[in-house]
């Protein structure tokens, strides 16, 4: 039995969600876990003691990862070096299979490479277009990004491009994860 830290950034919610699937899948292999956001484990601190195994993520939006999230895991990089790791993130780019490898998604490339934290295990997810639930300008842009993309541009449009299956094969791939 491993004890797991979930922790994930989120700007409107689907990242949670699939951090909590990741959080659930891991209970379900008989597993303990925790779940909590970077800028509540920030806070709140973290008695990294008592994780065998912490599992990070964070969505993409405009090519950047927030700074709550890429702050957070460079500041405990010496803590997260010493245990075993995985990194993934979410984006709507990932929604075709050439772009759902971190090797393939450009913007998890450029995270592994640039970022002083080098996460052992990296995963990418197709995220989500909500655009009745973003802002005017979100949905400006993210619009103008799915023109040049060939991705779904009606303002009305709500589609979960995430395989949930593959988020909970993710959950069970990263128990076999060591330090």
């Amino acid at each position: 039995m491993k004890t797991v830290l979930v922790i994930y950034n989120s700007r409107s919610g689907h990242t949670a969600r699939i951090a909590r699937r990741i959080w659930e899948t891991v209970i379900a292999e008989g597993n303990q876990a925790d779940l909590m956001d970077v800028v509540e484990a920030d806070r709140e601190g973290v008695d990294w003691n008592k994780y065998d195994l912490v599992i990070a993520g964070a969505p993409v939006l405009y090519g950047k990862f927030r700074r709550e999230f890429v702050g957070f895991v460079n500041k405990y990089k010496s803590i997260l070096d010493a245990k075993a790791n995985s990194f993934f993130c979410v984006s709507v780019v990932a929604r075709t299979p050439a772009k759902a490898t971190p090797e393939g998604n450009v913007y998890c490339r450029k995270f592994l490479q640039n970022n002083p934290w080098k996460p052992k295990d990296a995963h990418c997810f197709a995220g989500k277009v909500d655009y009745p639930n973003w802002n005017w300008l979100d949905v400006k842009m993210i619009q103008m990004i799915m023109k040049m993309t060939k991705g779904p541009t009606e303002p009305t449009a709500v589609i979960d491009y995430t395989d949930w299956k593959d988020v909970e094969e993710y959950a069970r791939h990263c128990l076999t994860l060591q330090a």
